[in-house]
């Protein structure tokens, strides 16, 4: 049984980009979770979606992007270079060219987003964040970002953000249809770009620790967190009618993120692509055992379904 073929070129990256969109979606990279890219091929099918995507491109580059950055700090290897070394990492790790990174001051908020076009992709990282994780953790977040770029979501996220965020109130309830689908896309994305953290830390532990920190907001409450007790949860949340909450979501609840990406850290092809990484062989060419990914995005699939 051959290795797994891994392209994250940079040359493949510029072809996706140049295709039209059906194409680019196609295109993902290998690790790219198969109902991200499903979903995305569906949703340029899908009429009220494209038009908020138009709508949203134009009002972006206009107003928007000025706006949110209005208050937001650029990093540069003079300007917290720390954290510029650690975007060069991902960059160099996935392949991709160095994306744009800004440090914004919104208090008390642990998150970071990617916006933009798809010419004009850039990441905004929290300052409370970078306050709260350790740098693997940090390199985690950042690689979670690079994802979202290199597998063509900024625009989608960028659309879902001003959907949910900027529009006034009588435009939200109008542009529900469409809200709901990228809603749906958005949750598989995650799954993708969680991958794509991992790949650039190497370490299950910590990208896993990353996700519940987040999910926690305290790094004091995080180091007595049991994670068996933690992914336990998926249980509870499989039961009764407020399992559908999860419809309206963004992100799929954090013990199916936990258990989606340890089930992806067993795949032959992550382990076929750390141990190239490290610099190590396989005995007799041969390559690590571990489940196929395709069983794994079968399970994660799985994983993920509100309406069974």
């Amino acid at each position: 049984m051959p290795k797994p073929e891994i392209d994250l070129s940079f040359a493949r990256y510029v072809a996706a980009r140049k295709g039209d969109a059906s194409t680019r979606a196609r295109e993902g990279t290998a690790y790219a979770y198969g109902g991200d890219v499903k979903v995305r091929v569906a949703l340029d099918r899908i009429r009220p979606v494209t038009l908020a995507v138009e709508a949203t491109v134009r009002l972006w580059q206009s107003v928007e992007k000025s706006r949110m950055l209005g208050t937001a700090v650029k990093v540069t290897p003079k300007q917290f270079p720390r954290i510029a070394k650690l975007a060069e990492r991902c960059a160099d790790t996935l392949r991709i060219p160095l994306p744009t990174l800004y440090v914004s001051p919104n208090i008390g908020s642990l998150n970071a987003h990617t916006f933009g076009t798809a010419d004009d992709p850039y990441i905004v990282v929290n300052a409370a964040l970078i306050d709260h994780l350790s740098e693997p953790e940090l390199l985690d977040v950042i690689g979670h970002e690079c994802g979202h770029i290199q597998n063509n979501h900024v625009v989608y996220l960028t659309t879902l953000h001003f959907l949910t965020h900027a529009a006034n109130a009588f435009l939200r309830w109008s542009v529900k249809p469409a809200v709901l689908a990228l809603n749906a896309w958005a949750r598989r994305a995650e799954i993708t770009c969680d991958r794509a953290g991992l790949i650039c830390t190497r370490d299950l532990d910590v990208s896993i620790g990353c996700l519940v920190k987040l999910a926690l907001g305290s790094r004091k409450l995080y180091s007595d967190v049991n994670i068996e007790e933690y992914l336990a949860q998926l249980d509870e949340t499989d039961r009764g009618v407020g399992r559908f909450d999860e419809l309206l979501r963004t992100h799929p609840y954090l013990p199916k993120r936990v258990a989606a990406l340890r089930l992806y850290a067993e795949t032959a092809y992550f382990k076929s692509l750390i141990g190239s990484a490290r610099g190590g062989g396989d005995t007799a060419g041969e390559p690590p055992a571990g489940t196929s990914k395709d069983e794994c995005d079968a399970r994660v699939g799985e994983l993920l379904s509100v309406l069974r």
